[in-house]
This record gives C-alpha cells, structure tokens and sequence, in this order.
C-alpha cells in the first residue's frame, strides 16, 4: 500500500479542528483506527479515489446516504454548473426553490407548503419551531435520531442514557440550557404503550419520529401514532432525513398511508448537494409567520437546481426500486456466507440501508477486521451499505468474495481455533464520541 496521506492530514485535522471532522461519522477511527484512508480527492459512481490516487470502491456509506444516483451523477452535476456559471447567489431570489417546492408538493399530494434548509438537524429545529409556535406547547415526544441541536439533546437532561437507543450513544449535553430540561421525552419503536404513558403524563404537542430504521412497525404501530396525535391534537412530524427515495419515490410514509402533519426530506434529495426539505400541512406550515425563522444560505441556487434534477433523474431511472432491490440482495448473501460459517448475525434495516450485527462480544473487532481486510483490497467497507443504483451483483462480486474469506475468519475466532486479537493489525474501532483515538 502506498503511503497514506489521508491519516498524516487526519493527524493535522485533529490540531486545528475541535473533534477533527465535522461530522462524527466520518471519524476514521470509527472504522479502522491508523489505516483508514480519510480524505478524497475524487469519486465517481461508486469509486473513490484518496489523496495518494489509490482507487476504492464505495461498499459502505454513499456520502452518508446522500448518494443514491452515484457519485458525480453528470446529469446533476451539468446542471449545477450551468447555474454556478449565472451566479450562486444574488440579492434577488431564484425561482428553483418554487419549483421544487411545487414538485415536492405534487409528489406526495398531501402537503401544500414547504420550506428549505441546507442541512438535516437545522430542518429538524425548523420543524419543531413551526411545531411549538403552532401547538404553543413545548413538550416533545422523541424516536429515532433527529440531530444535534439543543431542542434533541434536551432528552438526555433527564437522563443521560434517554438517546443510547436511537443511533448514537453517550451523547453529552455540555452546552445545552438545563432549563430545557423536562421538554424532550424518548420512546422505543413500536413501543406504542410507553409513547401513550409519555404522551398521559407529560402535556406532549408534539410526536416527533423516524418512519422506520432498523425494524418494521409491528400492530399497525404508525396509525395508532396517527390515531393518538389526532385526538390529543398533537403535531406529528416524520423526520424522513434518511428514509426518503429510499423503497418509494418520496417520503417512506407514502408506503404505510400514514399522513403527518409536517414531514423532512433530505440527504438523498440532492444526490450530495445541500438540501433539505421541511413540508407539511398549510395550517401547520403557515405558524412560521408567528415566529422568525430565516438564513441567507438557505436562498442559494445550486441545492434547488441539483433536488429537481435529482427527481428527475430518479424517476427516470426508477431508482428507489433499483436500490431496494441491490440492498435486498445484499441482505441475502449476507445471509448465506453467515450461515456458511455458522456465525450469528443480526440482519436488520430497510432494505436500501442493510445493515449487520455480530451477536458476539467481539462484534467491534470483526467489524474492524472487515474494514482491515476490504482495505487491502480496494474496498472501502464496514457492516453497513447505504445502495446505490450501482451497488448491483455484478459490480459487488469482489466484496462477497473478500467478505467470505473474512467470516471464516471470525468463524476460527468464535470457535477459539484463532484470536481476533492476532488477526487485527491496528487498534479497536472506536463506538462513540467519548472514547475517540488521540
């Protein structure tokens, strides 16, 4: 391998950047501490290629999601520039975030109005302020992972362990207002019951969620959410920031016919350009006027250009389909080189964002071993794929291949014929923001 320049500029990041990136995810640690190679100079379908131009192919996060039509999709990427070249920005507004408005609308036919951000968690803080300044309630009803902003973190006020069962655990509340405390409340999936008991106790206006992540709703789960914010007037919000475009051409709630009242699109809306979408009832929506909600570069151009054409493009190629179809075989072999080695794994995500654990103590040093290997191989790799519209059999032959070899590997080591800790050629990936490599 050749020297790796994306760790020497992680070693530099860490010195002039609090946490070293700006997004936790993308924390090399996370995956394969000393090797992972960090930074890209170009990517393009479903390969990426380091600032030491060795090429990798993309088996893992697609640009955290954001990626569903591939990497520098020309189609997109021609429009934009053509825009960038009549200016980015003005004192004037562009016409593309009506249009996009008016497309998001006829798409899912029950909103009528929207409004944009450029990232995920400040869509999430639009919604709950529209929320509150309608409801005139404070109280909020939490599952799922919705950001990091001070209304989420509030959760773990009461009690630091409320968010460990919604993506990321040991999240720490330095910095948010104590007084928000008792404003924030978590709910399991599918917990129907314990969201009743909150909603019961805890004068709630507001049921906040994700449609679904790792599990299927389970009785008729999201219509009896539905049932119970109509009759407590309560405002319903799906944060879609991850599910949408996924297995239907929109938000995911499309698939279950269940309506909110305010719904977030993001990430894969405009394949890794900024934009986010905050759409929901024009009652609901229209509270924003009672309230200051605003941002100069929420007016920039290229978000807008880039989320109609991205629709565009989706519909043409059908794309949700495509990669509910690739994650659906994924999840398959997955399964079958499982069972060839007799490990136990835990298959669980929509389909269009499989995602495995290991039912083992060690299940943090397979995955780094995983990434280890995969490395060696030109593969950029974890227990988790965010599909892509490239992510077909065809082009992961290489990746099934290495991964078999991989699980009989960890197979000696859960049968105790080899050490995992042998096996490993660097540290331990790191699991939360706590225990992060120096």
């Amino acid at each position: 391998m050749k020297k790796n320049l994306g760790q020497e500029y992680w070693s530099r990041a860490k010195k002039v950047i609090p946490g070293g990136t700006l997004l936790f995810t993308k924390n090399p640690d996370l995956h394969l501490p000393k090797k992972w190679p960090a930074y890209f100079s170009k990517a393009k379908n479903i390969s990426i290629w380091d600032l030491s131009n060795r090429k990798f192919t993309d088996c893992f996060l697609m640009g955290v999601g954001t990626n569903t039509l591939g990497y520098a999709n020309k189609q997109i990427d021609d429009k934009v520039k053509k825009e960038i070249d009549k200016s980015n920005m003005s004192s004037l507004n562009s016409i593309d975030e009506i249009l996009l408005a008016e497309k998001l609308i006829k798409l899912h036919k029950w909103p009528e109005m929207v409004r944009f951000t450029r990232g995920g968690g400040e869509a999430n803080s639009l919604a709950i302020r529209i929320a509150r300044a309608h409801t005139q309630k404070d109280n909020v009803a939490i599952c799922g992972y919705h950001g990091w902003h001070d209304w989420y973190l509030s959760t773990n006020l009461g009690n630091k362990n409320s968010l460990n069962n919604h993506l990321l655990k040991n999240l720490n509340v330095d910095g948010v207002p104590k007084s928000l405390k008792g404003t924030s409340y978590s709910f399991e999936y599918n917990n129907y019951e314990q969201l009743k008991k909150i909603v019961d106790e805890k004068n709630i206006g507001i049921i906040k969620m994700e449609v679904e992540r790792n599990e299927k709703p389970k009785n008729n789960f999201l219509q009896k959410v539905r049932k119970l914010a109509d009759k407590k007037n309560i405002i319903l919000i799906f944060d879609e920031c991850t599910s949408g475009f996924r297995e239907v051409f929109g938000g995911l709630h499309l698939k279950y016919k269940v309506i909110p009242d305010i719904v977030i699109l993001g990430k894969a809306l405009g394949n890794g350009f900024a934009i986010n979408a905050v759409m929901g009832k024009k009652e609901v929506m229209q509270s924003c006027q009672k309230t200051f909600i605003s941002s100069t570069f929420w007016t920039e151009r290229i978000g807008y250009v880039a989320a109609n054409e991205t629709i565009n493009q989706m519909e043409k190629n059908k794309s949700w389909k495509q990669i509910t179809d690739n994650g659906r075989e994924i999840k398959k072999i997955w399964k079958q080189i499982a069972n060839k080695y007799s490990i136990n794994v835990k298959i669980k995500g929509i389909d269009a964002l499989p995602i495995f654990y290991f039912d083992s103590k060690f299940h943090n040093h397979y995955k780094t071993l995983i990434a280890q290997e995969m490395i060696k191989k030109g593969i950029i790799a974890s227990n988790v794929i965010y599909t892509s519209i490239f992510h077909n059999s065809k082009n992961l032959d290489k990746y099934f291949h290495i991964l078999d070899t991989v699980f009989k590997k960890i197979s000696n080591c859960e049968n105790e014929k080899e050490s995992i800790f042998n096996l490993l050629e660097t540290d331990v990936c790191i699991t939360n923001l706590r225990d992060e490599k120096k």
